[in-house]
């Protein structure tokens, strides 16, 4: 039997709940969809992006997997996450095939890659 998966979510620890739900706000231009001080979701299309207190087994940082992105303007997106109080930690560069990617780490140490497919839907 053959199973078509889709990924559904992915979560990122944080040291603050209630900052990491501001700043997501901010740059998401959306109100979670479920906010408790345990968990915070937002729904994005069908995909979420779930932020919960750090632990001792899962905290904030860049040595995991790194989500990225879809946009339309790598540029913009790239300037607006600086804006708002990201750090860079690796520019927008061309990857070849049309495809630029970048990424940057939340205020809260978590990498957050941003991704510009040109001439694709």
């Amino acid at each position: 039997m053959s199973h078509r998966l889709r990924l559904r979510s992915a979560i990122s620890p944080v040291p603050d709940l209630a900052r990491a739900r501001a700043w997501y706000t901010e740059w998401l231009g959306i109100e979670p969809y479920f906010d408790e001080s345990f968990y915070v979701g937002f729904d994005l299309n069908g995909f979420e992006l779930g932020l919960h207190p750090e632990s001792p087994d899962h905290r904030a940082g860049r040595s995991g997997a790194v989500a990225y992105w879809k946009v339309t303007d790598l540029d913009a997106e790239w300037a607006r996450l600086l804006q708002i109080g990201a750090t860079a930690l690796s520019s927008p560069r061309d990857v070849g095939g049309g495809v630029r990617v970048a990424q940057v780490q939340d205020p809260f140490g978590n990498a957050i890659g941003v991704i510009e497919e040109r001439g694709q839907a």
